[in-house]
C-alpha cells in the first residue's frame, strides 16, 4: 500500500440552503495586513435521509472557485559519463555546458477570497520555481502565483494571485462533520479537466501513526485521483469542509480510501500564513503515548482516553509545571484529550505563552497544573538509530523471553549518545517470534524501569523479570532513532504460551 497525494466531496439540501447564514469577514491580523476578506457559513448541516435528485446546484456554487494549478521546477545537469552515453555525439569530453529540464506537475486549489488567496496543498508548489494558476473553465486564463507561505506538517499552502472580483468559496465548520454526511470532491485528476466526484464522510480525526505531521483527516470514498491534490471537499451546501491531499492506494488510482485536511485546520494554518509568514505553535516538551488496555489496567485509569506521558524534555514547560513520566493528561483547558495526537493537534493550535489548565492522573489521583506554553522549537529528532556495541556483562531475561541485555558501559553510552541521567540496561538482541517482538521491544533500547522498578543493571533486570507475576510487564524504555530520543512505555505479554 502506499500513501500518495490527493482529494474528497459533498451534498445538497434545499432547505438547509434557504436556512444559512453568510458571514464575510477579514482574518485576525498577527501584523499589518488585515488578510482577505473570505465568507464562512457555520450553520449546522440539516440531515435527511431523502436522497436529491441533482447535485448541479451544489457544484454550480462551489466548483467556480476551483482552480487548477501548474508548477514548474527547473532541473540544472551537466553532461557526465552516463548522459554522454546517451548523447555522447553532442557534447565532446571537456564540454561542461550546462543542460536544463522543466520539471512539470498538475494540481488543484480553491480561491478563498475575491482578492486572489487561494488555499491549496503544499505538495502541489513544494520546489516550485514557477507556478501559474488558471481560473475559470478555460486553461488559457492563467496568472502567474507567488507563494505566500507553506506549512508542511500540514500539507497547507497559501497562493496569491493578482485579480479582482474572483468567485470566492464559502467556508464551512468541519468540527460539525458527521460520519455520513454526503461530500463533493472537485479537482483536475489527471490533467483532464475540472471534475466533481460523490461521496461520504467515511471517518474523522484519521491520522498516521509514526509521521510527524499534524494530522487530523477527513476520510472519503469519493473518488480522488493524481491531480485532485490542493482541490475542494464541499458538503451538501458547497462549502468548503477540506483541502483534497491524500489517497491509500495500490494502483495510483482511486481505490476509495482518500484524505483531506479539515478546513479549520488549514485556516487556522492559513490565518497565521497571511499574517506572519509561519506558522507558530505552542510546546509543552512531553513525549505522549497512546493508552492501551494494558497500560490503562497498570496506570489504574478508568478508560483508554488520554496520553500517557511517556517522556518529559528538561528545560520544558511541562517540567517546570512538575509534569512527570508516567502521568496521563485527560484535558486541556477543558478540552477532552482522546489520544496522542489529539493532546498534539490541541497544543499546537495554542500560541506560544499561553497559559494552560492541565488536568491529569498520576497514581490513580487526579491533579491540575498550569503550564505557560512555549514555542515549538525546529525539529531535533534524530532519523538514525545508534549502533551499540557488547556490554560488560551480558544477561539473557526469563518472563522477557526471547531478549538479551547488557551493562552500560561508556562505549555504549557513547554510541547511543545516551545522557548521563539515565540509567538502565541496553537490549543486544531481542527475538523477532517473542512477545517482547510484538510489543515493539528493540535492538538498541534501554530498559529503565520493569513494573515501575528501576534497572541498575543487567542482573536486576533478570531478577525482576522473575519476580514479575502478573499477565503483562510493563517497561519503560529510553529510544533513539524513528524520530525522537526519550522514554516510552511498553506492555509485554507474560501469560504462559501466548505465542
Amino acid at each position: 500500500m502506499k500513501l500518495i497525494a490527493r482529494s474528497v466531496a459533498g451534498f445538497f439540501s434545499v432547505l438547509a440552503a434557504a436556512l444559512a447564514v453568510s458571514i464575510v469577514f477579514h482574518l485576525t491580523s498577527w501584523g499589518k495586513d488585515p488578510g482577505p476578506a473570505i465568507k464562512m457559513d457555520t450553520t449546522a448541516l440539516e440531515r435527511s435521509p431523502q436522497l436529491g435528485t441533482s447535485f448541479a446546484p451544489v457544484v454550480k456554487k462551489a466548483a467556480p472557485s476551483v482552480v487548477n494549478i501548474f508548477s514548474t521546477h527547473i532541473v540544472h545537469l551537466r553532461p557526465n559519463p552516463f548522459f554522454r552515453q546517451f548523447f555522447g555525439d553532442q557534447f565532446g569530453p571537456n564540454d561542461n555546458r550546462e543542460i536544463t529540464r522543466r520539471q512539470q506537475s498538475l494540481g488543484s486549489g480553491v480561491i478563498i477570497s475575491p482578492d486572489g488567496y487561494i488555499l491549496t496543498a503544499n505538495h502541489v508548489v513544494e520546489d516550485a520555481d514557477e507556478i501559474k494558476v488558471a481560473v475559470g473553465d478555460s486553461d488559457t486564463k492563467k496568472f502567474t502565483a507567488r507563494i505566500v507561505g507553506t506549512d508542511p506538517p500540514t500539507d497547507v499552502a497559501v497562493l496569491k494571485i493578482d485579480a479582482k472580483d474572483l468567485p470566492a468559496v464559502t467556508l464551512g465548520d468541519s468540527d460539525q462533520l458527521e460520519v455520513g454526511d454526503v461530500v463533493l470532491a472537485i479537482g483536475n485528476p489527471f490533467g483532464v479537466g475540472q471534475t466533481v466526484t460523490k461521496g461520504i464522510v467515511s471517518a474523522l480525526g484519521r491520522n498516521f501513526h509514526g509521521s510527524d505531521q499534524y494530522q487530523d483527516f477527513i476520510q472519503t470514498d469519493a473518488a480522488i485521483n493524481p491531480g485532485n491534490s490542493g482541490g475542494a471537499l464541499v458538503d451538501a451546501e458547497g462549502r468548503l469542509v477540506g483541502i483534497n491531499t491524500a489517497i491509500i492506494t495500490s494502483s495510483r488510482g482511486s481505490e476509495g480510501v482518500g484524505f483531506a485536511v479539515p478546513i479549520n485546520m488549514a485556516r487556522h494554518v492559513m490565518e497565521r500564513l497571511i499574517s506572519g509568514g509561519r506558522v507558530v505553535r505552542g510546546y509543552l516538551g512531553i513525549l505522549p503515548q497512546d493508552i492501551t488496555p494494558d497500560f490503562a489496567q497498570e496506570f489504574k485509569l478508568p478508560d483508554q482516553n488520554g496520553a500517557l506521558v511517556g517522556d518529559v524534555e528538561a528545560g520544558t514547560p511541562a517540567q517546570a509545571a512538575g509534569i512527570k513520566s508516567g502521568d496521563v493528561i485527560t484535558e486541556i483547558n477543558g478540552k477532552k484529550v482522546t489520544d496522542a495526537n489529539s493532546l498534539r493537534l490541541t497544543v499546537s493550535d495554542l500560541a506560544p505563552g499561553t497559559r494552560v489548565s492541565v488536568k491529569l492522573i498520576r497514581d490513580g489521583h487526579e491533579k491540575t497544573v498550569t503550564v505557560a506554553l512555549a514555542e515549538l522549537p525546529g525539529q531535533t529528532g534524530e532519523n538514525e538509530n545508534g549502533q551499540s556495541g557488547s556490554g560488560s556483562v551480558t544477561s539473557k531475561t526469563d518472563a522477557l523471553d526471547g531478549v538479551t541485555v547488557a551493562d552500560l558501559d561508556q562505549d555504549v553510552r557513547q554510541q547511543l549518545r545516551l545522557p548521563d541521567s539515565i540509567q538502565g540496561v541496553v537490549v543486544t538482541d531481542v527475538d523477532p517470534d517473542s512477545n517482547s517482538a510484538d510489543a515493539g521491544l528493540q535492538r538498541n533500547d534501554v530498559i529503565v524501569e520493569i513494573n515501575h522498578h528501576p534497572v541498575t543493571n543487567a542482573d536486576r533486570a533478570v531478577e525482576l523479570c522473575k519476580q514479575a507475576r502478573g499477565n503483562q510487564i510493563l517497561l519503560k524504555i529510553w529510544r533513539r532513532g524513528g524520530g525522537l530520543a526519550g522514554t516510552l512505555y511498553l506492555s509485554v505479554d507474560n501469560t504462559p504460551n501466548a505465542k
